[in-house]
């Protein structure tokens, strides 16, 4: 199984992801240009890493979402392949509408860089099929327009559906306003589509993959989502 990373002007978590995927939980890791048309042939799971993908101008996501790779990765979900985007990489998901909802600019106006506690709040996702609901991990976000959005029906859908599978918490594992970092509605940290088999979080798992980089929380999350793939 190959793990394909889409790669954009502006990209700068492309890298972290391939040496998450390849160096660190050996899988065969390939990073594909946006102006590809086709994913490679034996690709299992498609990432969309974080950076500023064109510059963030229009909006974040917004001319990514338009490139001749997402294409491809539309077709790949269509066909119940897994797909999931990290921070911008979220941003171009909900962008190019393979996710509900939008990110907008953090509540308070500012960049936020540090590290926040995660609840998993459903398993209806490769990412979170395999870990318990209500377990909670800590990794780290960097982002200016993490703020997730979306209409009281979509929301209520998201509930109703599962598809809320991660939110901010705090170390009691409480979803409370000082524990959102962003302003992010209900305090969402990922969703996926009603499907299950696309995710976009704003947390950047990549980073929290080793003891070197202040914790292995995000390798957990990233080998469940390997082994729920391959299986």
């Amino acid at each position: 199984m190959r793990v394909s990373v889409l790669q954009f002007p502006g990209s700068n978590c492309d890298h972290d992801c391939t040496y998450a995927f390849g160096s660190v939980l050996g899988c065969q890791t390939s990073l594909v240009w946006h102006g590809e048309t086709e994913l490679p042939a034996d690709t299992g799971l498609v990432i969309v890493p974080g950076g500023f993908s064109y510059g963030d101008y229009l909006r974040c996501g917004a001319i990514a979402a338009h490139s001749p790779i997402m294409a491809a990765a539309k077709r790949f979900a269509d066909q119940g392949g897994a797909i999931v985007g990290i921070c911008n990489g979220f941003q171009i998901l909900t962008e190019s509408r393979l996710l509900p909802g939008a990110l907008l600019r953090n509540q308070n106006l500012s960049f936020v860089c540090k590290n926040v506690t995660l609840r998993v709040d459903s398993q209806k996702s490769p990412l979170t099929a395999r870990l318990p609901v209500g377990s909670l991990y800590t990794m780290p976000i960097a982002h200016m327009e993490g703020n997730f959005t979306a209409s009281e029906l979509t929301l209520a859908d998201l509930e109703a559906n599962g598809q809320i599978v991660l939110r901010y918490v705090d170390e009691h594992g409480e979803a409370t306003h000082h524990a959102n970092p962003n302003g992010a509605a209900r305090n969402i940290a990922g969703v996926a589509n009603r499907a299950g088999n696309v995710i976009g979080l704003m947390p950047h798992p990549e980073r929290a993959i080793e003891a070197l980089l202040g914790g292995t929380d995000g390798k957990s999350m990233l080998t469940g989502l390997i082994a729920y793939v391959r299986s």
